[in-house]
């Protein structure tokens, strides 16, 4: 009998939860949640854009074991602060590899961003917390995705594994 009761809890929670973050289209007035990620290409020239997007690979996949853990916004912004020298490394040896001598920087800060849509999601125009990685003059258009919560790190194609936490205590519940 207990554990049908944890179960219903369980099963409501991640309705609350699907019902909560699944329908939400719109991101209105909670630019203080996310932590964005931008990767701004040298220039929009066609080399500098197909450059910025295995950079894009090569960084995501370096983070993602970084920020799997992360349970806040908080703690995101202090992870990634932490490993910004491991993402220049990152997004300069792609560069290199390719032929690119410009450099990268990596901050995170705070800036201005206008509405973006992604996969229905809309961030609306704010000022957001972001981890900017500028290639060369950074003066390229930008790819963009959020950290935290995690939102769109799998349109990469990288391989991204996530680890849904009310799976794992359901898991650790029943073994």
């Amino acid at each position: 009998m207990k554990k049908i009761a944890v179960c219903a809890v369980l099963a409501f929670a991640l309705i609350a939860a699907v019902f909560a973050f699944g329908t939400a289209e719109t991101a209105t007035g909670n630019a203080g949640e996310y932590l964005r990620i931008h990767i701004r290409a040298n220039s929009n020239g066609e080399e500098d854009q197909a450059v910025k997007y295995l950079v894009r690979d090569a960084v995501v996949e370096y983070l993602t074991p970084i920020v799997a853990e992360c349970g806040s916004k908080e703690e995101a912004v202090k992870t990634l602060s932490g490993a910004l020298d491991g993402v220049v490394r990152t997004a300069e040896r792609v560069l290199e590899a390719n032929g690119f001598s410009y450099g990268a920087r990596a901050s995170v800060r705070r800036e201005e961003f206008p509405t973006r849509v992604y996969e229905g999601v809309t961030l609306s125009a704010g000022v957001y917390d972001a981890l900017i990685v500028e290639l060369g003059t950074g003066e390229g258009d930008n790819w963009w995705c959020v950290v935290y919560p995690p939102l769109c790190f799998t349109s990469g194609g990288g391989n991204v594994v996530y680890k849904s936490k009310i799976a794992e205590i359901i898991r650790n519940f029943f073994a």
